[in-house]
């Protein structure tokens, strides 16, 4: 900047200090500088006149201005300053209920915490409860039987059928009392035999139950509808011995009945097991015929009563019941004996021909022998014996007789032309009747040693 006119250099500090400033100014140009272009503006409001006066006020107008602002700012201040207060004072009471809050949420979760763990120990043992339940049913389920099948052993009535289903039942009852060992081999000793009581009390009762019935039921061993229910309740009075033999018992005496009434009606009104509907006795006259078909009748009869007592026990196991069997059927039979020995008695007591005699000894011999395998040692059997050796001896006897009638008291000596003398041929035509008998019986060749060995014949010869 180029010096003003009449600067001079031996110029007046003062002077030359305010030139310093006006240059300063000058150079700054403060007509450019925002704030001093606000400041002069805010000068102008309050600076109208331009007078010395109001230049030498100026300052402190200024700072009675700036103290008048600054009183502003401070009550401006003030008035935040008391919002901040109030802010303050708001905060720390929002900070003793937030510590409150915090206190009672820490407390709820120490709470909740123990009621998860309740909940949890709650919820294990509801578990543990159900699963005991579970175990508690499925226990009943295999060790109980239900009220349905209590009934049906039971029965509705005293005399109520037996059916299938009771069989069914009685074997669950079995097995559950099988079953019980399982419980014994787990410890469980006290439920064991409680369960292992009730099953046997059940059992005893439906084994009354089926004694009570077979009483009535047993006779009617030809009913196919009967007979697997029949079979089955034999089977399971095995567990009572006495139970079953007073059943077989009642059994055999009931079919003894029936056979000796079916025997008697068959010799006296026609009706029996073979297809001829006359009386047996019909044929009394004719004592071959009389004897066969009275023999007939009982081989066709008597096998009958040893298949219905198979039949009858073939599911009893527990023992050997060939020789109940054979005592069974023993029993049965041994009411045939005496109508049976009444009558053959007196066909071999009556005034018949040896040949006659001997074809009712081959008839009772063989007769015998075919059912010997069946009766074995039964009572029959040995009257079939003794009816055997009678007949024997009535025919050797009567034999001995009708020799000496066809030689008379000597035997005639032959003729020249030693043709036989009629004795003699009476006495051969004899054997020969004989012989010819003979000759489709079993064991003829014992009976003819006897027949010759017999004491008149053997004298005579």
């Amino acid at each position: 900047m180029e010096n003003l006119p009449g600067d001079i250099e031996s110029e007046d500090p003062e002077v030359a200090e305010i030139r310093r400033k006006i240059r300063f100014l000058v150079d700054e140009r403060p007509e450019n500088d925002p704030e001093v272009i606000e400041a002069l503006k805010y000068i102008s409001t309050f600076y109208t006149e331009n007078t010395e006066e109001s230049l030498k006020n100026l300052e402190t107008t200024l700072k009675e201005r700036g103290q008048m602002l600054d009183e502003e700012e401070a009550k401006a201040y003030k008035a935040v300053k008391d919002i901040l207060d109030r802010m303050n004072i708001g905060a720390k009471g929002m900070g003793k209920h937030m510590d409150e809050v915090t206190n009672l949420l820490q407390k709820a979760k120490s709470d909740s915490t123990d009621i998860i763990a309740k909940a949890k120990k709650l919820q294990f043992e509801v578990d543990k409860v159900s699963k005991q339940q579970e175990i508690i049913a499925a226990l009943i389920e295999t060790f109980t039987l239900t009220d349905e099948e209590t009934a049906i052993l039971q029965g509705s009535s005293k005399d109520a059928p037996i059916t299938e289903e009771f069989f069914s039942v009685l074997d669950r009852a079995q097995e559950i009392h099988n079953n019980c060992q399982q419980l014994l081999k787990l410890g469980m000793q006290t439920l064991a035999l409680d369960i292992m009581q009730d099953m046997t009390s059940v059992q005893e009762a439906a084994l009354e139950r089926i004694y009570r019935w077979m009483q009535t039921q047993c006779r009617h061993v030809e009913n196919e509808q009967l007979i697997p229910l029949l079979v089955k309740s034999m089977s399971k009075l095995q567990a009572r011995p006495v139970l079953f033999k007073y059943i077989l018992d009642e059994y055999c005496t009931n079919r003894r009945s029936t056979i000796v009434s079916a025997f008697i009606d068959a010799l006296t009104l026609g009706k029996g097991q073979g297809s001829d509907s006359n009386p047996i006795e019909m044929h009394a006259n004719d004592p071959k015929r009389y004897v066969g078909d009275i023999l007939a009748w009982l081989h066709q009869a008597i096998p009958v009563e040893k298949e219905n007592l198979l039949v009858l026990l073939k599911l009893c196991d527990k023992t050997n019941m060939t020789d109940q069997i054979d005592q069974a059927l023993s029993t049965i039979t041994e009411g045939l004996c005496h109508p049976l020995k009444s009558r053959i008695e007196h066909i071999v007591a009556v005034e018949a021909p040896s040949t006659v005699l001997y074809s009712v000894t081959t008839l009772i011999r063989y007769y015998r022998a075919t059912l010997k395998p069946i009766m074995h040692d039964s009572v029959l059997d040995r009257m079939f014996g003794d009816l055997l050796d009678l007949s024997e001896k009535s025919f050797v006897s009567r034999l001995q007789r009708e020799t000496r009638t066809a030689l008379g008291e000597r035997a005639e000596p032959p003729a020249n032309d030693l043709v036989p003398s009629p004795s003699v041929s009476r006495l051969l035509s004899l054997l020969n009747e004989v012989l010819s008998v003979a000759s489709i019986a079993e064991d003829r060749e014992k009976d003819m040693l006897q027949v010759l060995n017999s004491e008149t014949i053997e004298n005579q010869l």
